[in-house]
């Protein structure tokens, strides 16, 4: 049994328990436990990404029960690539937190696992109980993370958040146990078979199942009209907790994707059922909310939580066309969008540093002590956040474009795309001409940028160009990842093998 596949979850469920227990040793022990943990998930992550790469799943079956019976995780290409952007982004969370961000309040290397150790697990699971188990790891971690700090601000966020997420998962139990009525299992791929043979009299039970579920991700993904808990949240958010909640909505994308190509969709390829066919005008409707919202951000973190919501629209408006290239752009688009997002809820931590009470608040202020470095990474940074050549975000947005015109959709998905581009164009170029163009005649502050979080920052806008650069392999992978997303009965198939393997050994 490949031992490889549990460590992504077991690894932060352990580091996070000893940093409980260790809670009064120095923080610096603290710090490198959690830096450990995180760069030894993006190792693991790696030879993982190897290993599917050669045999396309990997499976391991907890306690050696075998499925449908046990807890079963799977890895493939897709979530191999969620886990490698989870990891990587960790890492740099935690470089950033370690500066001082993380004596703000307690337990915060801690929960930073018990985060990853949920969202690896929502990855990795291969039913969907236990999709509802991860989803509740990361959820009461969230809730923490999103407090670390305090503050009324954070309080009065956290009260959404929380009473939303909760309302979410009662509808999860609900789709679950509807599932498991009808079906009697809730293995992904013996749900997958189970529901493409059920008979007619079960499809309405299994419709309103997929409804449910539609809208638990949706809340999730933060998708219209279930999104505007976001921008407050991550806007209240300490600098490092919003970089790491980028990954947060695209949880809720890969759970829709995961199930709906998966469960409801063996024979047909992606699903077009009830569920699915809402998903197309609520998906454009959130890119022209986002893009509306980050023409009326004040302040640079409403901007950056705006475009969150942006990234969710596009992702799904992508992926609800269906067709192996659109899904392949819309991975593209979700590895660029996760990194500039949680770039810039750092990039306006360390400009609001510099500026004293202006904060990253859009209005004219003294001069940053930094302004001309800040300034420099924050223009390569808008250039690629906007969508402009020579990015990664340039690359992914024409081909979605080019995606839309070949399945015949570009009627809709262009307009709303290019105006919502043009007005996070605007946006950032006034953010950064009040930042760093028109200042007042003040004294500039004396604070300096920390040059460890700097490097931090640096590095994340450099991801984007490398992404860019390695555009050609990156876009072949994507492609390979998408063929297998419409290809479902693979995934059945590598379940069922282990299934049949563990009968002949009985």
């Amino acid at each position: 049994m490949n031992h490889l596949l549990i460590l992504p979850v077991l690894i932060p469920l352990l580091a996070g328990a000893f940093l409980v227990v260790v809670f009064v040793a120095p923080l610096a022990l603290q710090r490198l436990i959690s830096l450990v943990s995180t760069a030894l998930l993006v190792l693991i992550a790696l030879l993982l990404f190897r290993q599917v790469m050669v045999g396309n799943h990997v499976l391991y079956t907890l306690g050696n029960w075998s499925p449908p019976f046990g807890i079963l995780l799977v890895a493939d290409r897709l979530s191999v690539l969620m886990l490698l952007i989870t990891s990587a982004l960790a890492v740099f969370c935690a470089m950033y937190a370690g500066r001082g961000d993380d004596r703000k309040g307690a337990h915060f290397h801690a929960l930073l696992q018990f985060q990853l150790a949920g969202i690896n697990g929502a990855f990795l699971t291969g039913d969907l109980f236990n999709l509802f188990v991860c989803f509740e790891i990361l959820l009461i971690a969230s809730y923490a993370l999103l407090l670390h700090g305090g503050g009324v601000a954070r309080c009065r966020a956290s009260l959404h958040y929380v009473i939303l997420n909760l309302v979410g998962s009662a509808m999860f139990i609900i789709g679950v146990g509807i599932l498991y009525g009808v079906t009697g299992t809730l293995n992904m791929a013996d749900l997958a078979v189970r529901v493409a043979n059920a008979p007619a009299g079960d499809q309405p039970l299994l419709t309103a199942a997929s409804l449910l579920l539609l809208v638990v991700f949706g809340v999730k993904a933060a998708l219209l009209p279930l999104l505007f808990w976001l921008p407050r949240a991550y806007t209240a958010a300490s600098a490092p907790v919003a970089a790491l909640f980028a990954i947060m909505t695209k949880v809720g994308i890969y759970a829709m994707l995961r199930v709906f190509s998966l469960i409801f969709g063996l024979e047909t390829g992606l699903v077009s059922t009830t569920a699915w066919q809402w998903l197309w005008p609520l998906a454009l409707a959130t890119l022209a909310l986002g893009g509306i919202g980050v023409l009326g951000a004040t302040n640079l973190r409403n901007l950056t939580a705006y475009m969150v919501i942006v990234s969710t629209g596009t992702l799904l408006a992508t992926l609800a066309l269906g067709t192996r290239e659109a899904i392949g752009a819309g991975l593209f688009y979700l590895v660029h969008s996760t990194l500039m997002t949680a770039t810039f809820f750092l990039l306006a931590d360390l400009i609001a540093r510099q500026r004293g009470v202006a904060a990253d608040h859009m209005v004219v202020a003294a001069a940053m002590k930094d302004h001309r470095i800040l300034g420099s990474v924050y223009f390569i940074g808008a250039i690629a956040f906007a969508g402009l050549p020579p990015f990664s975000g340039f690359i992914s947005k024409v081909w979605i474009l080019q995606v839309a015109g070949e399945t015949g959709n570009q009627t809709w998905l262009w307009p709303i795309l290019l105006v919502a581009g043009f007005m996070i164009l605007i946006a950032l170029s006034r953010a950064g001409s009040k930042f760093f163009w028109r200042q007042s005649g003040a004294r500039p502050h004396q604070w300096r940028a920390d040059p460890a979080r700097l490097g931090v920052v640096i590095a994340m806008v450099l991801g984007s160009a490398a992404l860019s650069m390695a555009a050609t392999p990156v876009m072949t992978f994507m492609l390979d990842t998408a063929d297998a997303i419409s290809a479902p009965q693979h995934y059945v198939e590598a379940v069922e093998a282990v299934a049949l393997r563990a009968m002949g050994g009985l």
